[in-house]
């Protein structure tokens, strides 16, 4: 069976759909992180800019810079007001268009289930953060109900119709383990000693 391609391709509407949403994780997943001021990040994967402008915010960065592969999210994220210190490119989660070291912290908000090899996405990842620095990735819990869309995915149950299925297809329970599991061996030596692992 063909699977529907996701397409994001309007920013703007995906910003009415998802933005209060994304702000409200973003805002819970930098309490739980608490990363001190200063730090130069890269957001992998950050489409309209919703976790982009909460590390302007709330981070005091000395350096932003966002990827995504969607030039309509990027547009739309440039117009933020986060776009004043945050600089936005196309580029692939797989093949990071940055040198080994060049940040303290890498983050990929809410994006990993869409990169087609997550081990690859953060292996990158962690090649362009230095040494000691922070790789972290959150996602919604698809499968124990904590996704936003949850309760219309329950009620097109009701009524018969199948719920969209999830953009990747290790949305299951104990896939955030298996991806844990895949990383270490596959990131390098230095990306080992450095790395500390949280499931939440």
């Amino acid at each position: 069976m063909v699977q529907p391609q996701i397409r994001y391709d309007d920013g703007a509407a995906y910003e009415r759909m998802m933005g209060a949403w994304s702000r409200i994780a973003g805002e819970v997943f930098l309490d739980w992180l608490a990363p001190p001021p200063g730090l130069r990040w890269i957001d992998v994967g950050c489409g309209t800019g919703a976790f982009t402008e909460l590390l302007v915010e709330r981070c005091a960065p000395a350096e932003v810079q966002g990827i995504d592969l969607s030039e309509a999210q990027l547009s739309f994220a440039r117009a933020r007001p986060a776009g004043r210190i945050a600089k936005f490119h196309r580029g692939d989660a797989l093949a990071l268009p940055f040198g080994e070291d060049t940040f303290d912290a890498a983050v990929m908000a809410l994006v990993i289930f869409f990169v087609p090899d997550p081990t690859k996405g953060v292996a990158e990842m962690a090649r362009v953060v230095r040494p000691g620095g922070t790789v972290a990735t959150y996602v919604w819990d698809m499968m124990g109900g904590g996704h936003p869309l949850e309760l219309m995915h329950a009620e097109m149950h009701a009524m018969g119709f199948a719920a969209p299925p999830a953009p990747f297809r290790r949305v299951r329970r104990g896939g955030a383990a298996e991806l844990v599991d895949e990383f270490r061996p596959r990131c390098g030596r230095s990306a080992r000693d450095h790395c500390a692992t949280n499931i939440c």
